[in-house]
């Protein structure tokens, strides 16, 4: 069957690789700077509305979220929620994240196209990104073409929320510096080397998503068109 093709290791592997790595860089760069001091003493959920305020955005709500790094802020509602690790830390990383998620605030507020287009599509995504590959497997495995080239087009959003998410996440990280260094609660090499690290590391699983969604699109482009070549 071909989900058990080998050669769909060919394609996904490299991707594989790239988000395993990618999530190790996270984890390595929050658990060393989570444990290193902001020189402020500023806990995540302080700089959250410190940020927020000198932003011209006091108005946007900031909430609690359960779980680890699940930290977002929600265009939708106009809402920034922060996990109790990050609401509670007086952490170089904390500010790291929290500055990133006001960055998405203010995007928001400045109508930054990118995000426009991301919210846009979450829709599309959701349904998409599961329906997909149902109708393509089906397609593939009925030998009909026409429904498979569907189910590629329906997670070919996949990959277009993911390239457009990747803009949208670097830039609110740029934001993110920039704001921690103007509003100077990170000062000196040390911390400025440890919030980057943060973005930075956080900033590769957007590029692994990307790789991810692609490298399987590209599978599935290449079954159809073999199939297509053996008919």
């Amino acid at each position: 069957m071909f989900f058990f093709d080998p050669l769909y290791l060919v394609f996904a592997l490299p991707a594989l690789l790239l988000a395993f790595y990618a999530q190790f860089k996270v984890q390595s760069a929050y658990r060393k700077y989570s444990q290193k001091s902001n020189w402020r003493g500023i806990s995540g959920l302080e700089a959250a509305r410190y940020l927020l305020s000198g932003a011209g955005l006091g108005h946007i709500r900031v909430e609690g979220t359960r779980g680890q790094l699940t930290d977002h802020y929600d265009p939708r509602s106009g809402t920034l929620r922060l996990s109790p690790q990050v609401a509670n830390s007086r952490s170089v990383a904390a500010l790291g994240i929290v500055a990133h998620e006001v960055g998405h605030a203010m995007q928001d507020a400045q109508a930054y196209a990118p995000l426009r287009w991301r919210t846009g599509l979450v829709p599309a995504v959701n349904i998409g990104s599961w329906l997909g590959p149902i109708l393509f497997l089906i397609g593939f495995l009925m030998q009909a073409p026409s429904l498979a080239w569907v189910g590629v087009l329906f997670f070919a959003g996949s990959a277009v929320f993911a390239l457009v998410t990747l803009p949208v996440e670097l830039n609110a990280s740029r934001r993110a510096l920039q704001m921690l260094r103007t509003a100077g609660l990170v000062t000196g090499e040390q911390e400025i080397k440890g919030v980057k690290s943060v973005l930075n590391a956080a900033a590769l699983t957007y590029v692994a998503a990307l790789a991810q969604a692609l490298s399987t699109l590209l599978y599935y482009v290449f079954l159809l068109t073999g199939f297509s070549r053996d008919e």
